[in-house]
């Protein structure tokens, strides 16, 4: 595109539709200082990302608060150190001290095996919570094989509110050990009006031996 080109963006600025230089406040491409904050809205921006290295969880304790309206967690290829254990989260509103917020979820699935012999979709009721503190599960039962992980995200909305309780929504698909490909989803909310200000992952036995997390914020 040439230069008269980029010039006729616009018919507001003069009957011609060119914009007059007085109206450009950086004449060149090149000299572009800044992108205006509203093509940037609804853009993920990167906060924070930790990897697990043997670990017995990874907590993300600052960053969440009224700066976005979205966080966004992905989770890429988490491996458990142990077999027969599930990928979990869990919150707090008090920076970390404690990871015990009430909360009421709901999960459904659906499977296919290597072989194709089973497949399904289905409401999995073992996994789902009716006002409970305890740590919600992300995946099924994973395998500590060397090619078995899970991966997906988590979408934390609007942390800091005082006013309404805290929705959340993840997809993971993950290997069960028995060579089956699982895709589980999970909704819920924290019931807290409180400000959730910490997010916790850990496995149900063991460690995260390895696998990473990246948060991101996300703008309304």
């Amino acid at each position: 595109m040439g230069k008269r080109g980029l010039t006729r963006l616009s018919s507001t600025n003069s009957l011609s539709g060119i914009i007059p230089a007085g109206n450009v406040a950086n004449s060149t491409l090149n000299n572009i200082t800044a992108i205006p904050s509203v093509i940037l809205t609804g853009m993920p921006e990167l906060l924070s990302t930790q990897t697990a290295s043997n670990s017995a969880s990874i907590e993300f304790t600052s960053g969440i608060d009224s700066t976005y309206d979205i966080y966004k967690f992905e989770f890429v290829n988490m491996h458990p150190a142990t077999n027969d254990v599930r990928f979990q989260v869990n919150f707090s509103t008090d920076s970390g001290s404690n990871y015990n917020v009430t909360k009421t979820t709901t999960q459904f699935q659906a499977f296919h095996k290597e072989d194709g012999t089973s497949t399904a979709l289905q409401y999995t009721t073992t996994d789902d919570l009716a006002q409970s503190t305890s740590n919600q599960q992300l995946s099924g039962l994973q395998y500590n094989n060397d090619d078995s992980s899970s991966s997906g995200s988590m979408f934390l909305f609007q942390p800091s509110s005082t006013t309404f309780v805290k929705h959340f929504i993840a997809r993971l698909n993950y290997m069960f050990r028995a060579g089956f490909s699982i895709d589980l989803h999970t909704a819920g909310y924290c019931n807290t009006t409180s400000a959730v200000d910490a997010v916790k992952f850990v496995m149900s036995s063991g460690n995260i031996e390895t696998g990473t997390i990246k948060m991101y914020g996300i703008s309304g």
